[in-house]
């Protein structure tokens, strides 16, 4: 499938490919792109989210293939690449696999949901079957709020997202704009073994109260000393959590 393209930073900048996590859209970065000057960021909506086509099947591969078509049209050099959560597991499968990408210099994986265990996948997901519909944005950021996943978190960052991720049911009331059968299948897919660690530059940033295990010492075996390793404040959507630190990490490994 060939997936809708929001491009933010410098026109004439080097390219970074971004793939957002489940639930989120490539308008996510837009303001990471404000703090990476000289840098162009290429940021797909995924199968099921956003603008994205919506049909089946939603497995990591076919989304990695999803990835592959519409960078191979829609890039025009070697670029590196920055997945967030589950973008993350997405691009792992991209490096790893024969889609007709080619290589890149250096990659940034965001608190990556490469793998995670059976019953945290299990709980998350029934939680999806469940569902989740708001009465109003502000009932949405409240949610937000109180689920325990975010400690500092801007509420003009939640505010930006409710206008922009959720939209109005028959019923009047407001949901975000991804499938629930898609997100359903993907904690399915989170719950199985990760793709393998390819022989590349790679950073990791985890967030330092995050709910994600990601297997660091995993990548820094197979990697050693190719392998960068940053942490910063706050919890798992390090995008919202610690934007600036995020950015400053980021722009250091790539400019390195």
């Amino acid at each position: 499938m060939r997936l809708p393209v929001q491009r933010f930073g410098d026109p004439d900048g080097q390219e970074l490919v971004c793939l957002h996590g489940l639930a989120g859209y490539g308008e996510r970065f837009r303001r990471l792109a404000e703090l990476l000057p000289g840098r162009l960021l290429v940021c797909p909506d995924l199968r099921g989210h956003g603008d994205a086509g919506r049909e089946p099947p939603w497995d990591t591969t076919t989304h990695a293939e999803d990835v592959a078509e519409t960078v191979s049209a829609e890039v025009e050099t070697i670029p590196d690449w920055l997945g967030f959560s589950f973008g993350g597991r997405v691009l792992a499968r991209v490096l790893a696999s024969t889609f007709g990408v080619e290589g890149s210099e250096r990659v940034c994986l965001l608190d990556p949901a490469l793998s995670l265990p059976p019953a945290l996948c299990s709980e998350r997901a029934a939680a999806e079957i469940e569902g989740q519909t708001f009465a109003s944005p502000d009932k949405a950021i409240e949610a937000e709020l109180s689920s325990g996943l975010l400690h500092r978190t801007p509420r003009e960052l939640l505010e930006e997202e409710m206008e922009l991720n959720l939209v109005s049911r028959p019923d009047g009331r407001l949901e975000y704009r991804y499938s629930r059968e898609m997100a359903i299948a993907a904690w399915s897919e989170m719950a199985r073994e990760p793709p393998p660690v390819v022989d590349v530059e790679t950073l990791i940033v985890l967030g330092e109260r995050s709910w994600i295990p990601v297997d660091v010492e995993r990548y820094r075996l197979a990697l050693t000393k190719r392998l960068s390793v940053a942490r910063v404040p706050g919890g798992h959507s390090v995008l919202w959590e610690a934007l600036e630190e995020t950015a400053a990490v980021v722009s250091d490994f790539l400019s390195a």
